[in-house]
């Protein structure tokens, strides 16, 4: 992270650098400077450069600002996605980096304040704190005018911090701003400052705190400000996409409208850079891979330009991103998007994820270096057995490679499944170890089983093999079943890996390759749905794992040794749909909240279980199901399955509906990916499920109105959902068609 700050020097123009911020300044903006923020996610996969905007910074800060963004980029190889933060407007994925907030603070470098010293107590500042899912705290004047009944307030003095919470301010502002204090104490003061709280309108009740309030402050008037607003609806409509070609004539700026909505795809031609703009709300600048240079340059720029022509406040949003690294968004804003590359065919996992590859770290032609945990110690891996990771065992693999003449690192920490708790902590340690041996260059990521990234698989060139269990150690004896089964994903070097399952029929999957071992022989085994390239890596990996000659067997054709082997046949996963190819996306999380008066969905970045907001109702959408969070009235956090989600033109039914004396209101969304969602759950606390009494073993004529009799296990609460069918609803929807039956049958429900 640093701050591009200009430095007077003893000549009469101004010399613009970019200075790193120390970690205890992290989420500290001085209003007078320009901030960058790279943020990097899995090796690289995934890059965005933010640069923040402080309200009073000139414009030669603004634009040194915005150089260092492009050559950085340029680093970079052209694939982050830029974005443009104002102080004020920024964006949520800007602020969920700063958990506990962001703090604005008056000056910058050219005033003499550019740092954040720790242990330091001569302070004296009043924090102005708004927001309830991403807080901000302004330095004002410190003085009861400043104050507002709905807001909160942080009086600073140094060795202690006085939190006044306006008596219309919320639990979860509080709770918010109570964070932020205590960063501040653990960062700034070493946590050696006293944090207390006083609640406004109460003031009697903390008499001491008063004391010190009243001391800087004087006396507080009978009359403070009313509560203002944390944001304002905003009023934009998102529907309004307008696609323009962006470049210069003879000096000028040329803006041509190309289309507006529905765009398609084909419109971008890489030879040149596009603007596309939400009618004022955002705007994202797309660069072509053939564009000259000086337009990829002056890209950002132009956006600024653009914006300044078309009378858009200042901190309107803006994206700029190269051809192949377009942000999720904007892709959104096309009627269809199709990553080059992308292949038609059977099989889910039949076409590598080109694009993520074009985002990786390089090419995985670098050089691999392998460490076991053992006995809490690195132990040196045999390079014949790289690529070969056991579920007993933790492992450190360290890449290094090239760029630009200069070695870089990544340090991989693989956790197996069933590695003890010491092991785990071991190989932390470890790399702590490794990592300083390397005076700190190795970008360390940890690599949970099952989970493994695209590059570390691509550096293992298709021959990664994971085991259940055991241990890798030399001389160690691991049980050796009769027959081991493993599942292989993947269609070229780059993205494959072979995984250790459960050695019975039920493991088979019709779309994709697995290998069947045993004390004789070796079987090949090729689902109907996997693809000539599967079958291709399938054949390379079967030679890691045995050298014995491979027998292939078609799916239908298999002899009876082989389902000896595997303890019989047994139904397994073939429904058709699942051999239809289907797009990766990541789950994203919406809040909604009526708190402006206008319903609104706001998706949350970079979130976790803490942006769980109990006052409000929040969405998860995983792509495949959509699921709702609330609090019912003194219970815990419920999430049942709020929709189910059809393809356009299928019939929506209720997933899980009303009971019948609860009205159902049809609601019509639409997602990003184009599927519609229709009812909404009204189950609450209060229970509005169907006794399962008035479900099990009844005929159609009698069950209560508005059930459908196909499907009754939506009409049960999640409770006896699983008491009825001994299993989770989303794992009950994951099963084939003729499993979910037989569960039906058993509990009364078909």
């Amino acid at each position: 992270w640093f701050r591009c700050n200009s430095i007077p020097m003893l000549r009469s123009h101004i010399n613009m650098q970019m200075a790193p911020v120390p970690a205890q300044g992290f989420g500290n903006f001085f209003e007078g400077d320009c901030y960058i923020s790279p943020n990097i996610i899995e090796a690289c996969q995934s890059i965005d450069i933010h640069y923040w905007i402080g309200k009073t910074s000139s414009q030669d800060e603004q634009g040194s600002a915005a150089i260092y963004v492009t050559q950085l980029d340029e680093f970079l190889g052209g694939s982050p996605v830029q974005h443009r933060e104002v102080q004020g407007c920024e964006s949520p994925r800007f602020r969920s980096y700063f958990k506990n907030g962001l703090i604005y603070k008056k000056g910058g470098v050219a005033s003499g304040f550019h740092h954040v010293d720790t242990n330091v107590y001569n302070v004296l500042r009043l924090l102005h704190v708004k927001g309830r899912k991403h807080v901000t705290a302004t330095e004002v004047e410190v003085s009861w005018n400043s104050f507002n009944n709905g807001d909160i307030f942080l009086l600073d003095v140094g060795k202690a911090i006085v939190q006044w919470n306006g008596p219309q301010s919320n639990r979860r502002e509080k709770l918010k701003a109570v964070l932020l204090a205590q960063d501040i104490r653990d960062r700034e003061r070493g946590g050696r400052a006293q944090i207390g709280v006083v609640e406004g309108g109460d003031e009697r009740d903390s008499p001491e705190l008063m004391n010190v309030m009243t001391t800087v402050l004087g006396q507080k008037p009978a009359q403070l400000k009313p509560a203002t607003a944390d944001d304002q609806p905003n009023l934009a409509q998102n529907n309004s996409v307008r696609l323009y070609h962006v470049f210069e004539n003879s000096g000028n700026l040329v803006v041509q409208e190309v289309a507006t909505q529905p765009l398609t795809q084909d419109l971008l031609r890489s030879g040149d850079c596009y603007i596309l703009d939400q009618k004022g709300s955002s705007v994202m600048v797309w660069k072509g891979k053939h564009a000259s240079q000086e337009e990829r340059r002056e890209a950002l720029n132009r956006a600024v330009g653009y914006i300044k022509a078309k009378n858009y406040p200042p901190s309107t949003s803006v994206e700029v991103m190269s051809e192949g690294g377009e942000s999720a968004m904007f892709k959104h804003l096309f009627k269809s998007w199709r990553e080059k590359g992308q292949t038609q065919g059977l099989g889910l996992h039949a076409r590598p994820d080109l694009a993520a590859q074009q985002r990786m770290v390089d090419d995985a032609s670098g050089d691999i270096k392998v460490w076991r945990i053992e006995n809490l110690e690195l132990a040196e891996v045999d390079p014949s057995t790289y690529g070969q990771f056991y579920g007993g065992d933790c492992y450190l693999v360290l890449y290094s490679y090239q760029r630009s003449h200069q070695l870089q690192h990544i340090l991989y920490m693989w956790q197996g499944r069933h590695a003890t708790t010491d092991e785990i902590t071991a190989c932390a340690y470890q790399a702590v170890n490794i990592d300083n041996k390397y005076n700190g260059a190795p970008v360390q990521v940890r690599v949970v089983m099952g989970k493994e990234p695209r590059h570390f698989l691509a550096i293992f060139k298709g021959k990664l093999l994971i085991f259940e269990g055991g241990t890798g150690r030399p001389g160690a004896v691991n049980p050796n079943p009769a027959a081991r089964l493993f599942q292989v994903r993947g269609t070229s070097e780059m993205n494959t890996k072979a995984t250790e399952v459960p050695s019975r029929a039920s493991s088979l999957n019709t779309n994709d390759v697995f290998l069947l071992k045993t004390d004789h022989k070796c079987y090949l085994w090729y689902g109907k749905g996997c693809n000539g390239d599967e079958r291709v890596m399938g054949r390379a990996i079967s030679d890691v794992l045995s050298r014995q000659d491979k027998q292939v067997v078609m799916e239908g054709q298999e002899p009876a040794e082989f389902w000896v082997a595997l303890g019989g046949k047994a139904p397994y996963a073939s429904d058709k749909r699942l051999q239809t190819e289907e797009p990766r996306h990541s789950p994203r999380l919406f809040e909604c909240s009526n708190q402006t008066g206008q319903f609104r969905m706001t998706e949350v970045d970079d979130f976790d279980q803490s942006d769980l907001d109990e006052e409000d109702v929040m969405l998860l959408d995983t792509w495949e199901e959509v699921r709702g969070s609330y609090r019912a009235p003194g219970g815990p956090m419920s999430s049942p399955p709020l929709y189910r989600v059809h393809g356009i033109g299928q019939s929506p039914k209720p997933s899980t509906p009303s009971s019948p004396s609860t009205p159902r209101t049809p609601t019509s969304l639409r997602t990003p990916s184009s599927v519609s969602v229709a009812w909404s759950s009204q189950s609450s606390g209060s229970g509005t499920y169907v006794n399962p009494k008035l479900l099990i073993n009844q005929d159609p004529s009698d069950l209560p109105d508005g059930v459908d009799p196909t499907q009754k296990e939506d009409y049960l609460s999640d409770v006896d959902f699983e008491n009825l069918l001994g299993t989770t609803r989303l794992d009950f929807h994951r099963l084939p068609k003729w499993r979910q039956n037989d569960l039906k049958k058993k509990a009364g429900l078909f």
